[in-house]
């Protein structure tokens, strides 16, 4: 007894096995695909309620339910028998794609999916897609006539449900030249003949786009006032075939009564401008034979008058004016573009002088902190050898006025550099003038610290060369006052400039501001001004 089980359970893993694709279908999905009605039925029979209800609803990759995915292969005695478990909430669920189980068989084609799902589930034939695609929609642009004529007889309204782009079936259906489906649809809604989709399009602007002549005709037939109906640009349908390069499509419209041949689109061409304009000569020579002309020989110029002269003169300038503001407020664009440019580039050389100022000011207060023990002379350190007036741990060389000089320049360097580190880890400046003004106080603080440890370096040279090399001490102090001297000297005098510059650039652009005798194009580039500062490579803060 033990022996079926184990051969039974065998059997369920290696079909479970074959039948699990790599769409992440379940054992449902692929028995579907398969149309093994044997299968599906053992896993429906197999399932208590609650997961029945659950597998019916479950969605592969692509969003596919197995009633989908049945339909979509049109299995149609396996979707009979599954529609039997499917509700209309389960089987309307939708793909990736946007279809359900029964707008993916109108899609193919399959009439015979399409009857048993209808007949179970009649709300399903009100479905549509995220564009408002109803399934007759999609059966009639893929011309699929049976299915067009099954769901009109259904429910003969379909044919006037519009897309979100305002196009019906039959916009659709004529574009693809499919006319039977086109005639199908007007022998039900004879009226959707003349509607329009948002660029002002017929459904005859679609069929000229294409290359049936006979759908052409059946919508003629229809109602001939299509002939003269114009889109949003104004373009009759002799225009679009003209302009698509459709020379059949041309002819069928000319041998036309009801036909327009002076019509005149927004663009000021009628169709023989259109073609000679695209370079269509074909066209062009068939529609000089019907007879169409060009706009120009349509409205003959009248004769000059001083009236038409003048304000002929008035149109010149006011194009010219027009192009000059133009041209200013391309100018102005392209300023503004520089100015841009140059922010940036601006605080990224900004957020590197913060950068390099942190990682300085690390290194003096390193420097400052690690001087004062690495004396020279070392320390007493023999508790039973300590000089008289000296303590345990004190330098040798305390008692020297130029030690005294170290420690008190080396701890103003050392308190000044982490007093920079705290602020620049602290301080959050996004503003870049407040992040202008933060760097030129925290450079005069790193300049004193400099100049701190440079004194503080002097004082210890003089102990180490001793009395008699105190001239080499003398010349290294020299040497230091002067390189410091000169280069402190040279920053504050580029402080000094770069501020009576920004001065001057501000005042500049005050009075031009308030004088009224400049042009408006000149106030326009004045106002759109670089920034001071931003054309300058270099400068000191």
């Amino acid at each position: 007894m033990e022996a079926p089980d184990g051969q039974q359970s065998f059997h369920k893993k290696q079909m479970k096995k074959q039948l699990t694709g790599k769409r992440d279908d379940t054992e449902l999905h692929s028995a579907a695909r398969a149309g093994n009605l044997e299968v599906v039925l053992e896993i429906i029979g197999g399932s208590g309620e609650e997961e029945l209800k659950k597998l019916l609803s479950e969605q592969n990759q692509s969003g596919e339910t197995a009633l989908y995915v049945g339909a979509e292969c049109g299995h149609v005695d396996l979707v009979e028998e599954m529609s039997k478990y499917y509700d209309v909430g389960s089987a309307a669920i939708k793909a990736k794609n946007g279809y359900d189980a029964f707008h993916i068989a109108a899609k193919l084609g399959n009439l015979g999916v399409l009857r048993i799902l209808l007949e179970a589930m009649p709300q399903l034939l009100a479905t549509v897609d995220q564009a408002n695609t109803t399934p007759l929609h999609t059966a009639a642009a893929q011309g699929h006539v049976e299915v067009v004529d099954y769901l009109l007889e259904r429910n003969s309204s379909l044919a006037t449900i519009a897309r979100n782009n305002g196009k019906t079936a039959l916009h659709s259906s004529a574009r693809n030249g499919h006319s039977d489906v086109v005639k199908a649809l007007l022998s039900k809604e004879p009226g959707i003949a003349t509607w329009s989709d948002k660029k002002g399009q017929t459904a005859l602007h679609m069929a000229v786009k294409g290359n049936s002549t006979k759908v052409v005709d059946e919508l003629i037939a229809s109602d001939v006032a299509l002939l003269t109906i114009i889109d949003g640009k104004g373009n009759t349908a002799l225009h679009i075939a003209t302009r698509k390069g459709r020379p059949q499509i041309v002819q069928t419209l000319l041998k036309h009564k009801g036909i327009n041949k002076e019509a005149i689109n927004k663009s000021g061409e009628t169709a023989f401008d259109t073609a000679e304009n695209m370079g269509r000569s074909e066209i062009a020579s068939i529609l000089r034979e019907y007879g169409v002309k060009s706009a120009k020989s349509l409205t003959p110029q009248p004769p000059a008058s001083a009236a038409r002269e003048l304000k002929q003169t008035v149109s010149d300038i006011k194009h010219e004016v027009h192009d000059q503001l133009e041209h200013t407020r391309q100018t102005r664009r392209r300023v503004r573009g520089i100015a841009k440019r140059l922010n940036k580039m601006q605080s990224e050389g900004l957020n590197n002088a913060i950068t390099s100022t942190t990682v300085v000011a690390v290194l003096i207060a390193t420097v400052a902190f690690a001087a004062i023990f690495t004396l020279p002379g070392q320390y007493v350190d023999d508790p039973k050898n300590v000089p008289p007036r000296f303590s345990l741990g004190e330098a040798n060389i305390a008692p020297n006025i130029e030690f005294t000089i170290f420690l008190i320049f080396d701890a103003l360097a050392l308190f000044i550099s982490l007093a920079v580190v705290v602020v620049q880890t602290s301080v959050v400046v996004v503003e870049r003038k407040a992040k202008k003004q933060l760097m030129a106080v925290i450079n005069k603080l790193m300049w004193l610290a400099c100049a701190f440890v440079s004194v503080a370096f002097l004082a210890l040279c003089y102990i180490i060369v001793g009395d008699q090399e105190r001239w080499l001490a003398i010349g290294v102090t020299v040497i230091g006052t002067v390189i410091m001297a000169t280069t402190l000297g040279t920053m504050c005098y580029w402080v000094i400039m770069h501020r009576i510059e920004a001065s001057n650039l501000r005042s500049l652009r005050k009075s031009a501001r308030n004088s009224r005798s400049q042009s408006w194009s000149v106030s326009v580039l004045s106002d759109s001004e670089i920034p001071e500062d931003d054309y300058k490579k270099l400068y000191a803060l």
